[in-house]
């Protein structure tokens, strides 16, 4: 078994394309995907902070995007026209990342730690689809209720751990995580705790990637047998 530590932030555009190849990998290969939340910007201050103005933020995003919709493979997903005419600021991601969290917390109550990541994982690509495809407001509460209401988790006590400071501090971890190693752009892989990919894979690169890890796995377990 592989374990890929999957670093993203939800208005990330790259980690949009990135999500569904990794999915399509965890279905071929003995893959574990641990979600890990990196927020960019948590509010509008750091926002004008690395842009200089919220507009300046989103044509600058949107700009993003479009080298992102090049290298698509479902282009039709990302609506550019749609957020550019979209009349609220352009959006953090610090609140879905709460959401995500809570949404990760409450999955492992229900049926464990696999169940918490495969809840994390529905949600977060959801809220993406809502931004990037649907362009609406993900620093709306409303929004990501909804979105959590359509996937059909327990809202009330999503609600409970979202007002909790240990939902502040899962977030600080994962960010924490990153940093430790040396993660500072996303989507980002960190594999078997050890090696750090910070780029966007095609589908082949992954696979190729993964089929390493299993070879050199195998490897280091015939040697093993021959101690």
């Amino acid at each position: 078994m592989i374990q890929i530590e999957f670093f993203h932030d939800a208005v990330c555009g790259w980690c949009y394309i990135q999500s569904p190849r990794l999915r399509a990998i965890a279905e071929r290969y003995p893959v574990e995907v641990i979600h890990r939340s990196f927020v960019l910007q948590k509010n509008n201050d750091e926002m004008i902070s690395r842009f200089g103005s919220m507009d300046a933020a989103k044509n600058e995003i949107l700009q993003h995007w479009q080298h992102c919709k090049a290298y698509a493979d479902a282009p039709e997903l990302i609506n550019i026209e749609g957020m550019r005419a979209a009349a609220f600021d352009y959006p953090t991601g610090y609140l879905s990342a709460r959401y995500a969290k809570a949404v990760e917390r409450v999955g492992e109550q229900i049926s464990g730690q696999a169940g918490g990541q495969c809840a994390h994982w529905d949600f977060f690509d959801a809220v993406q689809k809502a931004h990037l495809y649907f362009n609406q407001n993900i620093n709306d509460p409303k929004v990501l209720d909804d979105i959590v209401t359509q996937l059909q988790l327990p809202l009330d006590q999503i609600h409970k751990v979202l007002l909790s400071q240990e939902n502040a501090d899962d977030v600080e971890r994962d960010l924490h995580r990153a940093q430790e190693r040396g993660i500072s752009r996303i989507p980002a892989f960190l594999i078997n705790g050890q090696n750090v990919v910070s780029q966007s894979l095609s589908y082949s690169q992954l696979a190729t990637l993964i089929q390493s890890e299993l070879d050199k796995k195998a490897v280091s377990g015939q040697a093993e047998e021959l101690l």
